[in-house]
């Protein structure tokens, strides 16, 4: 029986996002895994062979046969790219196959504060794909860069957006508990975190500082106005293995109580363009009552991992209300993230639906 879905292509495939996207992607009603592609080091190796650190369940056994390619338009033809690449590769890989005419499902850093460059987390800001036809007009490209958001901007922005919508965010001040897979395969050295916690992590706090505003802007013509609030933020590392943490105190234009933040964060389902899609969660946001959650040994698999679960909001002694809120960093903040945003775009048109051109 033919396979009609999209073939889809996977850069960086072999690391731990790339493997996520796999993962995720095994038995995708729409896109079916047709390419993978890695480092000169994987080239021509079958899948199964180059991955050998595969951290979680078993390989899909049609993936696992397929050889690796290199990362590179010439040779990958399908026509929807997730970029699981380090930023130093993504620089010049990600133009190349947007000017060769597919669409970049964007993890990296480098194009997310560009301002024709689509921020998405598709609940919050759908609309913002609509930057796509004036990217590929001043661009040239007759594909497009999509991205999604540090992972730990991702499960902030999404706890704050109902608030804003209601209340108007001013003031946010964050510290973050990354989980050690954020930082990749092999990731941190375990005598550097068991019983540890690591005060830095690079490039963490501007990401969180400037990523926020521009998903909770607005866009109006060809740009988007970034929402007026500012961000001060701590990023720590810690000893957790899924699920980044972020507690926050928040100021407001008009100051809620805590119950009506609450209710206001209950009544939220985001964007009613998404529900519905494959990889949608029924919640993107979930108010946790008890008053020692979220955690995430417990939390960050609800939803298959694309819900953000929120807690703890009370009021605050210096700005008005503090939370805490937290999300799956390598599912709703990497891997998944740009799968739903694939499948907002092929609601919208960008893409197609089913078959398609290439592999």
């Amino acid at each position: 029986m033919t396979d009609t879905r999209t073939p889809v292509a996977i850069l960086g495939a072999t690391g731990a996002v790339g493997q996520t996207f796999i993962r995720l992607l095994d038995g995708h009603p729409w896109f079916r895994v047709a390419e993978v592609a890695a480092s000169e080091r994987s080239v021509g190796k079958a899948y199964s062979e180059a991955a050998t650190s595969w951290l979680e369940g078993v390989m899909p056994a049609d993936v696992a046969r397929l050889a690796v390619l290199p990362c590179d338009p010439a040779v990958v033809k399908s026509p929807i790219v997730f970029c699981a690449l380090d930023s130093a590769a993504a620089q010049e890989l990600e133009p190349a196959f947007a000017t060769a005419g597919r669409f970049v499902l964007s993890n990296a850093k480098n194009f997310r504060m560009d301002p024709d460059i689509p921020l998405v987390i598709p609940e919050v800001n759908a609309s913002h794909l609509d930057l796509i036809t004036h990217q590929r007009t001043v661009r040239g490209w007759s594909g497009a860069i999509v991205t999604n958001a540090n992972c730990a901007a991702t499960a902030a922005a999404i706890a704050l957006a109902p608030l804003h919508e209601v209340f108007g965010v001013r003031t946010v001040f964050a510290a973050t508990m990354q989980a050690i897979s954020g930082a990749g395969y092999p990731g941190v050295p375990s005598l550097d975190i068991l019983g540890n916690v690591i005060p830095f992590i690079n490039d963490e706090e501007p990401k969180l500082e400037q990523e926020m505003q521009k998903m909770l802007g607005r866009l109006i013509g060809t740009a988007i106005e970034p929402a007026p609030f500012v961000v001060s933020a701590h990023a720590n590392r810690v000893p957790v293995e899924n699920g980044h943490t972020i507690v926050m105190s928040i100021g407001f234009d008009r100051r809620p109580t805590a119950a009506e933040a609450i209710a206001v964060i209950r009544g939220w389902r985001g964007n009613s363009e998404v529900r519905g899609l494959p990889s949608a969660p029924d919640l993107p946001l979930r108010y946790a009552d008890e008053p020692n959650r979220p955690q995430p040994r417990r939390d960050a698999l609800l939803g298959r991992g694309m819900t953000v679960s929120v807690g703890r909001i009370r009021e605050d002694s210096i700005l008005h209300l503090k939370m805490v809120a937290m999300g799956h960093n390598t599912i709703r903040g990497a891997a998944g993230g740009s799968v739903l945003n694939a499948e907002v775009l092929v609601a919208r048109g960008f893409l197609p639906s089913a078959g398609g051109s290439g592999a």
